[in-house]
């Protein structure tokens, strides 16, 4: 008997730590989600900034003459696909929906593929789906941590070995919807083609008075275009980290209420045994007394 509550003390003991590793994950969790969901906001700001600039470079320029960055190649080049995932654990499905969308999406897209990971948890997942792996990207641990990555995907994918392939560029990451709630999304940056182009040169400008590019728009234009796939690239990292955040939240808070059904069993468990052991105790006094008593 003894052994026994000696062992569900140690299970109740147990399970108590582990629920306060929990709740302190939980809570980390949701401190995270407010840095990496306030990160997002600030960036609207400024990438609308980089909208507007991209718009007045556009309209300033003679329709007869359109841009480089609108030719499109007859063959479709290589496929450069950035797929954002965890490092950690206890994320719930993050990273094999993420992995699930991308493969999914790549598997009817024409030409060579490349696929990049940020996260050694989403990188097994894309392999195990048979997809060909450029190379691993470490998943920032902070919000001054985003910017070194997002140079790092741009050499690896841009500049290093395809900087003579006509490439395309998307990203496959999770977008959070609501508090704890995510959905796969994909992203396409590259190329600048005549559809992105249309889309900057039909931007509403904001006032009646007509923009004007001081200092040459070529410089500007390259300038721009620098600063959108940096804030493209910075946007869909902190949404994916926010993503992975609130997924683990949502975990953290399923194996919470679990620990604590699991504790009420223990402990109901616990105090039936005590009872049972003081209810012997007690009838063998009582039959011992009763023994004297004749």
């Amino acid at each position: 008997m003894s052994e026994t509550m000696a062992s569900l003390r140690r299970k109740i003991t147990c399970s108590a730590d582990l629920q306060s590793v929990v709740r302190t994950m939980k809570a980390m969790a949701a401190l995270n989600i407010g840095q990496y969901e306030q990160s997002v906001k600030a960036l609207a700001n400024y990438y609308r900034t980089v909208e507007l600039g991209l718009c007045a470079c556009f309209q300033e320029r003679l329709p007869e003459a359109p841009p480089a960055e609108t030719k499109v190649p007859a063959d479709p080049g290589t496929v450069v696909a950035v797929v954002f995932g965890s490092d950690q654990g206890l994320v719930g499905q993050f990273n094999d929906e993420v992995a699930d969308y991308a493969a999914k999406r790549l598997a009817v897209m024409p030409g060579k593929h490349q696929v990049w990971a940020v996260g050694e948890r989403v990188h097994a997942r894309l392999a195990d789906a048979g997809l060909p792996m450029a190379g691993l990207f470490n998943v920032p641990l902070s919000i001054k941590a985003i910017t070194p990555l997002v140079g790092q995907i741009l050499v690896a994918g841009v500049t290093g070995e395809n900087r003579e392939e006509a490439i395309e560029l998307d990203l496959f990451y999770n977008t959070p919807t609501s508090w704890a709630l995510y959905t796969p999304t994909r992203q396409r940056l590259l190329p600048l083609d005549a559809n992105w182009h249309r889309r900057f040169t039909e931007l509403p400008w904001p006032n009646i008075n007509l923009p004007e590019v001081v200092g040459g728009r070529p410089p500007t234009l390259r300038a721009l275009i620098r600063e959108y796939l940096f804030v493209s690239l910075y946007r869909a990292c902190a949404e994916s980290l926010a993503s992975e955040n609130a997924s683990r939240l949502a975990a953290m808070e399923r194996a919470d209420k679990n620990i604590d059904d699991i504790l009420e069993t223990l402990q109901s468990a616990f105090h039936r045994l005590r009872q049972s052991g003081i209810d012997e105790e007690l009838f063998d006094v009582i039959s011992g007394f009763e023994a004297t008593r004749r």
